[in-house]
């Protein structure tokens, strides 16, 4: 019996341990001058092109870490979404899954590629539920502090109207 406590103490002990010692990832907002640049100038771009800026948000990320981001979505409306990393890191990837997490996109970008701390994507949702995006940057020499920024651009209904998704507006894996 006096086995059986110990056990007992010591799983107690090794659980309690684990869920103290797990990191937890806050979210907090970033500045990055060359950024906040570039998420300036394709907010322009954008609103030229009849697109409405509905969220944006500068986010700290770590290496290799995937950063949730969940947006409720309209169906057949017309969204526009863009991740900028930082400029440093090597590699960008962004996915975005639908409520019942199936995969419904998948964008990568390497460092060197024009444009390449940049994803950016047009998704017309089949059903109207919420989504997650989640984007991620890999950079060797900097694992932490890096600095992230989302945004989320509807094109209004008096320049496209409401569109019908067909197999060809959704795009997933390249």
């Amino acid at each position: 019996m006096k086995n059986l406590n110990h056990l007992f103490i010591a799983f107690f002990l090794f659980i309690s341990h684990s869920a103290i010692s797990q990191e937890v990832i806050r979210l907090q907002s970033c500045t990055n001058d060359m950024i906040a640049q570039q998420a300036d100038s394709l907010k322009n771009l954008y609103t030229k092109d009849g697109y409405v800026l509905l969220k944006e948000a500068s986010i700290t990320m770590q290496s290799e870490f995937e950063m949730p981001v969940i947006v409720p979505l309209t169906e057949g409306s017309w969204y526009q979404f863009v991740f900028i990393g930082d400029y440093t890191s090597r590699l960008y990837e962004v996915r975005m899954y639908d409520w019942s997490e199936r995969m419904v996109i998948f964008r990568q970008k390497k460092w060197g590629d024009v444009d390449g701390n940049v994803i950016s994507y047009t998704y017309i949702p089949k059903i109207s539920e919420f989504h997650m995006m989640k984007p991620v940057q890999v950079n060797k020499q900097k694992k932490k502090n890096l600095c992230g920024y989302v945004m989320l651009f509807k094109r209004t209904n008096g320049e496209t109207g409401s569109v019908t998704p067909t197999a060809t507006t959704i795009q997933t894996a390249q």
